[in-house]
């Protein structure tokens, strides 16, 4: 079996700053990757911002890896994460939460169906038979996200410019002790979460980061069977448009409390070929 590209899209938060996610597939692998946003200026990598920088790294590793299995891709992507970090690194973190990291979920088509592997929150789809099956993590992480941004709400959500009580509250957030994300910290990338499922020839795959998934986890615009088939309907795009249609109307981030009101929103549409 191989895959096959039906459509993929990559649509910046904002214009005005590069976009952190990354998507892609060879013969039998595919994954999309997730870029944390900086907390801070460029510096640390030169002149690219850390989650781009991180981003462009891990997607030239699964690019180039030729895995045998889900968990050697990985190990393939964090040595080659940890190589560039002390090729490219210019200065010394000023704490943890500057540390690069990015979300990732790759599937890797073998002899007994899918695999599947995830670190952080980016959100998977395969459609077999007419049904539809969630793959990677559970929705309750965004949920963890939304109820953070509210008890934040009176600081000012959405703006590109975070007031210093948000600010702080990320910071303190991020890098921490026990995450699995990709990450230069090679202790969040020790344990990979992955599951199998069984495929077949004509079986499609959606991969998306939290962003295009906000549609269906923070949204609610869609649930995981009905979003997969307005894709299948009127494709990415289309649905990219409607996304990006509710963070307008909710500019101010108080009907859908986030951080920032439109996230990078990146999608890969795979069909499995025989």
């Amino acid at each position: 079996m191989h895959f096959d590209l039906l459509q993929s899209i990559s649509l910046a938060g904002d214009a005005s700053v590069p976009n952190d996610d990354r998507a892609g597939f060879a013969r039998t692998h595919a994954w999309v990757i997730d870029g944390a946003t900086d907390l801070g200026p460029p510096g640390l990598v030169g002149a690219q911002g850390g989650a781009a920088w991180l981003a462009s790294v891990a997607h030239a590793a699964f690019t180039g890896s030729g895995a045998a299995t889900i968990g050697t891709l990985y190990a393939d992507v964090a040595a080659h994460i940890l190589a560039a970090w002390e090729r490219d690194r210019t200065r010394d973190p000023e704490d943890r939460w500057e540390y690069p990291l990015a979300s990732a979920l790759a599937v890797r088509l073998g002899g007994e169906g899918l695999e599947i592997g995830w670190l952080g929150d980016c959100v998977g789809f395969l459609r077999s038979g007419g049904k539809v099956v969630r793959l990677g993590p559970e929705k309750e992480i965004r949920n963890s996200e939304a109820e953070r941004a509210a008890s934040l709400a009176e600081h000012g959500l959405g703006s590109p410019k975070r007031s210093a009580p948000i600010l702080a509250n990320l910071r303190a957030t991020r890098g921490r002790t026990g995450m699995r994300v990709l990450s230069v910290d090679p202790g969040h990338m020790a344990q990979v979460d992955s599951a199998g499922i069984a495929c077949a020839p004509g079986d499609e795959v959606l991969l998306m980061s939290d962003g295009y998934a906000a549609l269906i986890d923070s949204y609610a615009a869609y649930d995981d069977a009905a979003l997969v088939e307005a894709i299948r309907a009127r494709g990415l795009a289309a649905l990219a448009e409607e996304l990006r249609a509710i963070e307008r109307a909710d500019a101010a981030c108080t009907r859908f409390p986030r951080f920032k009101a439109s996230d990078d929103a990146t999608a890969l549409w795979l069909r499995i070929g025989g």
